[in-house]
């Protein structure tokens, strides 16, 4: 499987965690590549980027104390299970040491809960941390997420404008 190296500069405030390992993920140049994925434009609509980054400029977050990874799935298609390689991302976390996790993605969050021993969670902050990091899930940013249930807000944009809200004192 092809993983994109983290894109995590000194001191973020803000690490962005989506899921490597599915087939959406396996042949990409960038984080967040895909056609139809709003994760750019979102960042940028919520205030955490000045303008618009393409993801080609994935490299360019780190400018803004912000950073990308991947939480990295395995799936055993045969007995419909999976894992995740939550030690990874516990080391790199207090590596790094972000003020904030956000998790790019509720199925995403759910997998590192499970991991971790906590419950699923539901979009928002978070009653726990991960490594010293306040954990807050974001809508999933593809396409296929679009006019879903977003735990009962009318689009994905607003979690992001709390999300962005919140670490704000941060920047």
């Amino acid at each position: 499987m092809q993983l994109l190296p983290p894109v995590v500069g000194p001191h973020p405030v803000i690490v962005f965690c989506g899921m490597a390992g599915a087939e959406s993920t396996k042949h990409r140049d960038h984080y967040y590549a895909s056609p139809g994925n709003s994760f750019w434009e979102s960042m940028h609509r919520c205030g955490l980027t000045p303008s618009q980054l393409r993801p080609e400029e994935d490299h360019r977050v780190t400018e803004h104390r912000l950073g990308l990874t991947d939480l990295v799935g395995h799936w055993d298609h045969a007995s419909n299970r999976g894992w995740v390689e939550i030690d990874v991302l516990l080391a790199d976390l207090e590596r790094w040491q972000p003020a904030w996790l956000a998790f790019t993605g509720k199925g995403t969050a759910a997998h590192a809960a499970t991991a971790l021993g906590h419950r699923k969670p539901g979009l928002g902050a978070t009653d726990w941390e991960v490594a010293g990091a306040q954990v807050f899930v974001l809508p999933g940013t593809s396409g296929a997420n679009r006019r879903r249930d977003y735990d009962g807000r009318p689009d994905r944009l607003s979690w992001w404008r709390e999300l962005a809200e919140i670490t704000q004192p941060d920047f």
